[in-house]
């Protein structure tokens, strides 16, 4: 069963990105809008399917830090979401997005919570997967590194909303992410052909 699970996360890792980028090309003046938001929602599930396949990948090597990593990185997807629903409430009741910042800062605990903090923690999570990744070897060095630079550069492009700057950081979290869908995938599909030998526990490395 983990085989049809890795390569269902696999495709998930390569979706999670293109969904994302695409999203970015929707954008009006700054504005995200029903087809931005309906595209951020399709690119959560698809983060939270996928990298829970990473956490789990790892688990054994780092349990400490994927027992915390994990729930955080997952709270951080589900900020995603929100930010998504914003976007299409906007867009249905016709208001603006300075205006909805606005509206929301009237309610500080569930903005902070729902927003800010959820926000901060999907870039921080996906840094810091980057960083072990690194550490403990389980991907080649430049995997790791691009995993941290679209960490970087995905709040830098959609605080500003540059859709040059979005397209940038989306590719760059595409890179690394492929990579290990693939390759969660790819181990899955081999594991199925040599079923006559003892399964592996579906690690990255």
């Amino acid at each position: 069963m983990y085989r049809l699970r890795n390569i269902v996360a696999g495709a998930c890792l390569v979706a999670a990105p293109i969904f994302q980028g695409l999203s970015s090309y929707f954008w009006k003046d700054g504005f995200q809008g029903v087809n931005t938001g309906t595209l951020i929602i399709l690119a959560t599930v698809c983060w939270i399917v996928g990298l829970t396949a990473v956490f789990r990948s790892i688990e054994d090597r780092v349990p400490r830090y994927t027992a915390l990593a994990h729930p955080l990185a997952m709270y951080g997807c589900v900020g995603g979401a929100t930010f998504g629903i914003q976007g299409m409430q906007e867009e249905l009741f016709n208001v603006s997005h300075a205006e909805a910042v606005r509206l929301l800062g009237e309610h500080p605990s569930a903005a902070f919570l729902a927003f800010w903090i959820a926000g901060v923690l999907f870039p921080t999570s996906v840094f810091v997967l980057g960083a072990v990744l690194i550490r403990i070897r389980a991907v080649p060095l430049a995997v790791g590194l691009l995993t941290c630079a679209g960490a970087v550069a995905f709040p830098l492009s959609r605080i500003p909303r540059v859709p040059a700057v979005a397209y940038a950081a989306d590719l760059l979290l595409l890179l690394p992410f492929a990579y290990l869908g693939i390759r969660l995938a790819a181990q899955a599909l081999g594991a199925r052909a040599q079923h006559h030998q003892q399964p592996t526990n579906g690690a990255l490395s």
